[in-house]
Order: C-alpha cells, then sequence, then structure tokens
C-alpha cells in the first residue's frame, strides 16, 4: 500500500486512544465480553505505554503499535494492529520492523509480545518475523488464555 507515513509518538496520543478502545472490544468479542479478560485490563493501560507508532494514509490513522519496557533487557511490543481494510499490505509488519529497530536503538536485547491463539494472522507473521514461542512471563504466567513470543535483537 502506498503513501502511508508513520510517526512516533505516546500513549496520550488521541489516534491511538481511539485504536485502543476498538482493541479492547475486539479481545473482549475473541473471548466472549471483557468479564473473560478482566484479569489482562490492569496491564495493558494505553497512556503507560511510551512510544507509539501511528500509521496513516492521507492523514487519516490506520494502525498502531507500542513498545514499553519490560526489564532491563527486554521491551514489549503492545497493541499491534491495523484497520480491517488496510490489512495485507505490510503495514503492521513495518511498525514491527520500526518497533524493533527503536527496540535496539534504546539498547535492549529482545522483544517480546503477549497474544491468543485465536490471533491466527498475527501469530504467523510473528512466526515469519523470527518470534519463538516462549513460557508466559509475569503476568500473562497466571493468566488463561495467553502465548507470549521473543525474539532476539
Amino acid at each position: 500500500m502506498e503513501d502511508i507515513q508513520y510517526k512516533w509518538t505516546d500513549g496520550t496520543d488521541s489516534d491511538f486512544q481511539v485504536f485502543y478502545q476498538i482493541t479492547e472490544n475486539f479481545y473482549s468479542s475473541l473471548v466472549g465480553g471483557e468479564s473473560k479478560r478482566s484479569g489482562f485490563v490492569p496491564y495493558n493501560a494505553s497512556a503507560e505505554i511510551p512510544d507509539v507508532i501511528i500509521a496513516s494514509q492521507d492523514g487519516k490513522a490506520v494502525g498502531c503499535a507500542g513498545l514499553k519496557k519490560y526489564d532491563d533487557k527486554s521491551t514489549e511490543i503492545k497493541r499491534v494492529w491495523v484497520q480491517p481494510g488496510y490489512r495485507g499490505h505490510h503495514i503492521a509488519s513495518e511498525m514491527m520492523t520500526l518497533a524493533e529497530n527503536k527496540a535496539r536503538q534504546q539498547g535492549f536485547e529482545r522483544v517480546i509480545l503477549q497474544t491468543r491463539p485465536q490471533m491466527t494472522e498475527a501469530v504467523s507473521m510473528y512466526k515469519n518475523r523470527g518470534y519463538d514461542l516462549i513460557e508466559n512471563y509475569p503476568p500473562y504466567d497466571k493468566l488463561v488464555g495467553a502465548v507470549c513470543y521473543a525474539k532476539k535483537l
């Protein structure tokens, strides 16, 4: 897809806040309601994500991804999302590349992420990008339905 612009911002960005709510609703629909994922919600506060990339076309936000320090060696990729009409054009993959590059620049040794097995397109992309399934890291080690991946930088 041509003419996609990418900009770095933070979790307070208004476009990211819109995507955050879209993703909350989507993830809740995957598991049969918000109450079935209430254990995940406290670990995904959007304003606490310091590095966010927004993908836009013609001034319209079409995707996002976040990056949040996990520990001294690892940073976590959060909220990778591309609006349905824009999928299949490698926007998510480009945002992942930008996030991985930023993580390297910040001195991290690996990136980690949490998803769900039902997110088959996302899982496929992560595997194709060299992410390996790992044991669930805290807090996801105590949450049913989570799967975690990691990639050395």
